[in-house]
């Protein structure tokens, strides 16, 4: 009988692995599936090497280097063009252009789609579905068509928004020919063009708010104001953070609006960080390939330092407001 229960205890020991640290699985069946693993993320893994790890690692090394395009000889300079970055004016007036943009657009998309999103949410709002198409519209079509349709809309001699204004007496804008108002267009212009996708995110979010907690609370006497703001908002904190990260990636993004609509100017007024690399690039002036890549390695440091100062003051502040409730 001894004998009986020290084997069974043996067998158990020997069937749980896990008891002493071990993995589950060494067997036949874990390698199959290691391998299934392995076979379906390499696609995904050689086009992530080929088109987002080769081209930053090429872009340093041609940020060291002088060049001025194919066929031509390369000199190696080593930090001189990240030194030269440091006097560039122009630079630094489109890397505040590019901030201005993101301090502007980030909290209107933000908010604003967080309001559309409460309303459309209501399951007794009529047209719901609809509204929600409707704002989803402009995302599906392509920026640079987007950028093209606008130049004509907002033209000032026979654009539909100058036919409107002159029928009430405002006269003519130039919008996108001044430096007055260019940078304001399109940034009007991003933020229509993009409010659908934040929509979608905080609609996503929403699903998330328990219903029987709403539920509970209109019993308990709290109106839809109190509702919003004890349950519903406090529920989406979490994902303010990741969505307004994810709206200051996209509004980083804003080359192709910029080059369709201004082109970086007029007089420099809308040059952001993207076109400025480009010109460098391949400008109608003397291409400078290296410095470009310069501007390129700084701009993606300075994107990375932005989106993780950004995530710790907004972690750090949730947390806060956690700790007070």
């Amino acid at each position: 009988m001894t004998e009986t229960l020290a084997s069974s205890s043996e067998r158990k020991r020997t069937t749980r692995p896990w008891d002493r640290g071990r993995p589950l699985d060494h067997g036949p069946k874990s390698s199959r599936s290691a391998r299934w693993i392995a076979l379906f993320l390499a696609p995904t893994l050689i086009l992530f090497t080929l088109y987002t790890v080769w081209p930053s690692l090429s872009s340093i090394y041609y940020s060291m280097l002088e060049w001025r395009g194919l066929g031509q000889t390369r000199g190696f300079t080593g930090l001189e063009n990240f030194a030269r970055l440091l006097s560039d004016d122009l630079f630094w007036k489109s890397l505040g252009i590019t901030l201005l943009i993101i301090v502007v657009t980030v909290p209107i998309r933000v908010g604003a789609s967080l309001v559309l999103a409460i309303m459309l949410n209501n399951p007794r709002l009529p047209f719901a579905g609809l509204l929600r198409t409707a704002f989803f519209v402009p995302v599906v079509a392509t920026t640079a068509i987007i950028g093209i349709l606008m130049g004509f809309v907002l033209d000032p001699s026979s654009g539909p928004v100058n036919a409107a204004l002159e029928l009430v007496g405002l006269g003519p804008i130039d919008f996108l020919g001044s430096s007055d108002t260019a940078l304001g267009s399109v940034m009007g212009v991003h933020v229509w063009k993009w409010m659908g996708v934040t929509l979608i995110y905080w609609l996503a979010a929403l699903q998330t708010v328990p219903r029987e907690l709403l539920d509970a609370a209109e019993v308990d006497g709290a109106g839809a104001w109190q509702r919003l703001r004890h349950v519903t908002l406090p529920l989406l904190a979490p994902f303010a953070v990741i969505i307004t990260l994810l709206t200051v990636v996209e509004t980083m993004q804003i080359f192709d609006l910029v080059v369709t609509m201004t082109g970086g100017g007029p007089f420099f007024s809308t040059m952001v960080t993207e076109v400025y690399i480009y010109d460098t690039a391949f400008g109608d002036g003397r291409p400078d390939l290296g410095y470009a890549s310069a501007i390129g390695v700084a701009f993606g440091v300075i994107t990375v330092l932005l989106i993780g100062s950004l995530t710790a003051l907004m972690t750090l502040a949730r947390r806060r407001q956690e700790r007070r409730r």
